[in-house]
């Protein structure tokens, strides 16, 4: 029998700093919640909004594979490895932080926002080489389907990490419905509803609502409005 476990938007934690306001899904830096500590290997689903020409001073990390989704404008990045570029809106960049690894982000631009989702997950192993990874994705490749972003291969779609997980963006119309069957048994799925109104195995989800659900061999999104929304399969014991 499934499980589930549903996150409403106005339950995240938040901390607005002027510069950023972000939202988390999960235990955060000032805001411990011992319910909203991790689902499976995902530990950080933080919602962020950059002020136009701020942004996060030189930082370390470690052992956690790190995933940037750009919604709106423009993040620079610059890290330990000597990478310096600009990730956009309709990319996505992962950085395996491994034996460690010290990076900047910011936003270039003066006059605009930037908002992203920053993912944290859990390795499945331990001080591998810090390495980083970005692309440009085909973004008519969401529309009415679940387009892969991420996996645990470097031959396959999308970007790759060191666990065995897979993200998915996906752009639905209005009362468009699709299934989505796991990759890997023992892993579990996290939805993030980006914008408009879907309902998971029946469980409807507003803008930013999340829900996580395991113990299910497969999922169907139905959009009940236009509505996109990013998948995560993520194991559950890892």
């Amino acid at each position: 029998m499934e499980n589930i476990v549903l996150h409403k938007a106005e339950s995240r934690g938040n901390a607005n700093h002027g510069w950023l306001n972000a939202y988390h899904s999960f235990s955060f830096a000032s805001w411990y919640n011992p319910d909203r500590i991790q689902f499976g290997a995902l530990r950080v689903l933080n919602d962020d909004t950059v002020a136009g020409g701020m942004g996060f001073g030189t930082h370390p990390h470690d052992n956690m594979e790190i995933i940037t989704i750009p919604l709106e404008g423009d993040l620079a990045h610059k890290d330990s490895m000597g990478n310096a570029a600009t990730i956009k809106t309709g990319d996505v960049q992962v950085m395996s932080a491994g034996t460690g690894i010290q990076h900047s982000e910011f936003n270039p631009n003066a006059d605009q926002r930037t908002k992203l989702f920053q993912i944290w997950l859990f390795p499945k192993k331990r001080n591998v080489e810090p390495r980083y990874q970005q692309i440009t994705l085909d973004k008519s490749l969401e529309k009415n389907n679940f387009a892969q972003i991420l996996s645990p291969n470097e031959d396959d779609e999308g970007v790759w990490i060191h666990q065995d997980a897979w993200f998915y963006l996906s752009d639905f119309d209005a009362a468009f419905s699709k299934k989505l069957a796991l990759k890997k048994e023992g892993n579990g799925f996290y939805i993030m509803n980006i914008e408009g109104e879907i309902e998971v195995n029946g469980q409807k989800l507003e803008t930013r609502d999340a829900l996580g659900i395991w113990d299910t061999a497969e999922i169907e999104i139905k959009a009940n409005t236009a509505a996109k929304f990013l998948v995560m399969e993520v194991p559950m014991n890892y």
